[in-house]
């Protein structure tokens, strides 16, 4: 797979753990994932030492690299520049397929939109109450 002509693009933006709401970082484990999927890309043999290993297997049941849509893709050299030379991962790597949730779009829909309309319609009462108050302030001497 590997080549002077091609770039292998990891889109690692998924894989993180949270330390707080404004900081995230990498687990050991989670490194070793991106290591292996690179000695894949690389044709190399990847050490099986890690859980690492085992979000690989998960991933790459077959052992070997393939691309993974939202997550990593080889682009050649005539793909990056078709793209205007952007190095950025998420134009080659694209957007991994969401997980059903079950719910049906037009009754979550439905029920976001009565959620709205009521939301609305308090918002409109509350308008009015503070348009009131600052009438009375400046009324008041």
């Amino acid at each position: 797979m590997r080549g002077s002509d091609t770039v292998l693009f990891i889109d690692a933006r998924s894989i993180y753990r949270q330390i707080d709401r404004a900081h995230r970082d990498f687990t050991d484990d989670q490194i070793d994932f991106l290591h292996y999927i690179v000695r894949a890309y690389r044709g190399e043999s990847i050490g099986v030492d890690s859980e690492g290993y085992e979000l690989f297997c998960k991933e790459f049941p077959e052992g070997r690299y393939l691309d993974i849509k939202g997550l990593c893709k080889v682009a050649t050299i005539e793909e990056i520049e078709a793209q205007g030379w952007s190095l950025n991962p998420g134009r080659y790597v694209g957007v991994a397929e969401a997980d059903d949730d079950g719910v049906d779009f037009k009754v979550r829909l439905k029920e976001l939109n009565e959620e709205l309309e009521s939301l609305n319609s308090e918002a409109r009462k509350l308008e009015k109450r503070i348009a009131s108050n600052v009438q009375t302030l400046i009324t008041l001497k």
